[in-house]
């Protein structure tokens, strides 16, 4: 099988390195989210169980078939939204939301209206755009060392050296050092792990107006805005030609069934998407699906034993997943940053979206990677329109002196005599009187 071919230790390093950076930093605002519907400790195993078997099998089977890598995650704005807007709702209202939310996002693949907006999108706002969103994690891995600075001292001496001596296997190499390094040092906490298969729970939904407004429409929209759209800055920006609509299509599908168990958004992903779309998960990018495939499965074994998995993650120290994230991202950052900057036209345009990007700004709920392209857009256009009236300018100028010299050479020319009025004149004199006649 070709895949077994492809695959290699950098593939699935960076495969583990997605799960572990998108699942730490996120998965408490899950938990957060499923007890605001007050969810029994059954039912947020179902949600682990339903999101790790959707990101997984969405990640992994598209990677299969297209032999390209497809990462799907779940939508942390989303959880985000659903914690603080989640009181006084039931799990059966909630789950209805899920299934609102899941149609709208079907429909937004289905018509492909969302994949048009994207195509209006230039790539070097795009590209500004993924790499403001991933500057705050490189932010983050160096802002470590306030906490654990032996720790990420060691890491990046580990991934320069690396880089110098086995590039394609710089990061397997840091994150091996560091466990290493935290093991040593009683820095696990393995007593959070017990092993335990995850049982789905099914959760009759229950539609109403107040939900579908309150929930679904919050999610709706964070999701595609604060999610789908990074994450197809992230495809278009490693270089890859996926098709947009359907992969829209099939996250909403995958929410669609799995949200009675708990699966309450599925999106496109950015931030682990970077990772194993870059150079460190394969040198040739025909490759890079392998990572895909070894994160999908991965999930599905977060999904399966719940729990187990989730003490196993979070094991790890936050400093740890920090810097390893900033440090895998690196090479997705500069290169963002690089075709953003590239072109001097829409060079301040791409800064303005990269820095309300990187600001975190969040405005009626809805995150900076959204008002990040608004205000790149918007710059955009004021930039267009100066340098059209500049043009304009700058075309009427000539024919309006065109005609100025044209009526000044037509009153010169009235002006000057022509040869028959600048001759003497012969007009006949008459007889002198004293000059004699003849006879």
């Amino acid at each position: 099988m070709r895949f077994f071919k492809d695959l290699s230790l950098s593939a699935v390093t960076a495969g583990f390195v997605a799960v572990l950076v998108g699942f730490t930093s996120s998965v408490v605002i899950v938990f957060q989210a499923a007890q605001a519907f007050g969810a029994t400790p059954a039912m947020i195993a179902s949600w682990m169980w339903a999101l790790g078997l959707g990101m997984g099998l969405a990640s992994a089977l598209p990677s299969l078939w297209l032999r390209k890598p497809v990462m799907v995650a779940w939508s942390t704005p989303g959880a985000a939204v659903l914690a603080t807007a989640g009181a006084g709702y039931g799990m059966g209202e909630a789950v209805g939301a899920f299934i609102v939310c899941a149609a709208l996002i079907t429909l937004a693949g289905a018509t492909g209206w969302f994949e048009r907006v994207m195509n209006r999108i230039p790539m070097a706002l795009a590209s500004a755009l993924l790499a403001g969103v991933l500057a705050r994690f490189g932010l983050a891995g160096f802002a470590a060392a306030q906490t654990a600075l032996p720790l990420v001292l060691l890491m990046l001496g580990a991934y320069l050296a690396g880089k110098r001596f086995v590039p394609r296997y710089a990061v397997p190499l840091t994150l091996l050092v560091a466990v290493a390094f935290a093991a040593a040092r009683g820095e696990l906490a393995w007593s959070a792990v017990h092993f335990s298969l995850a049982v789905p729970v099914f959760t009759m939904p229950v539609f109403t107006w107040q939900a579908a407004v309150s929930l679904a429409l919050p999610l709706f929209v964070v999701t595609m805005a604060s999610q789908n759209l990074p994450g197809v800055a992230a495809i278009r920006a490693a270089g890859y030609d996926l098709p947009i609509s359907k992969l829209i299509t099939l996250t909403g599908v995958a929410t669609l069934v799995l949200a009675p168990f708990g699966g309450y958004a599925l999106n496109l992903s950015a931030i682990t998407a970077a990772i194993c779309m870059g150079r460190e998960a394969h040198e040739d990018p025909a490759r890079r699906y392998a990572a895909a495939v070894s994160c999908g499965a991965i999930y599905v074994v977060i999904g399966l034993f719940g729990a187990a998995v989730t003490g196993l993650l979070t094991a790890f120290p936050k400093e740890l997943v920090a810097a390893i994230a900033g440090l895998a991202l690196l090479g997705t950052i500069g290169g963002g940053l690089a075709a953003a900057l590239r072109e001097e036209p829409y060079r301040e345009a791409a800064l303005i979206t990269f820095l309300v990007t990187l600001s975190g700004v969040t405005v009626a709920g809805i995150g900076s990677a959204f008002w990040g392209v608004v205000a790149g857009a918007v710059a955009l256009a004021a930039q267009r329109l100066g340098r059209a009236k500049a043009r304009a300018g700058k075309d009427i100028a000539p024919a309006c002196k065109i005609r100025l010299d044209d009526r000044a050479g037509a009153a010169s020319a009235s002006s000057v005599p022509s040869p028959a009025d600048s001759a003497p004149s012969r007009t006949p004199s008459s007889p002198n009187p004293s000059s004699p006649t003849r006879p």
